[in-house]
């Protein structure tokens, strides 16, 4: 995972540059504009990404009162 999180990043500032679809008059779903679209599921996978980074990455020392160490919440 050390290397896998920073090449989905890497990944999507590359997709994100959708310079090919600027000017089709294509609509998905008979009422969306194709690049729309696309950012849209560009979105959704930049969520994914960022869940997996937390998920996988987070360093665990900065949770405070986590509950699977069974201490108390401290403020």
């Amino acid at each position: 995972m050390k290397y896998f999180v920073p090449a989905m990043i890497v990944a999507l500032v590359v997709l994100h540059q959708d310079y090919w679809q600027w000017d089709q008059a294509t609509l998905d779903f008979g009422f969306i504009p194709r690049a729309l679209t696309y950012h849209a599921a560009l979105s959704l996978m930049a969520a994914a990404s960022w869940a997996v980074a937390v998920r996988w990455c987070w360093p665990r020392e900065t949770a405070i009162g986590t509950p699977d160490d069974g201490q108390e919440v401290t403020p």
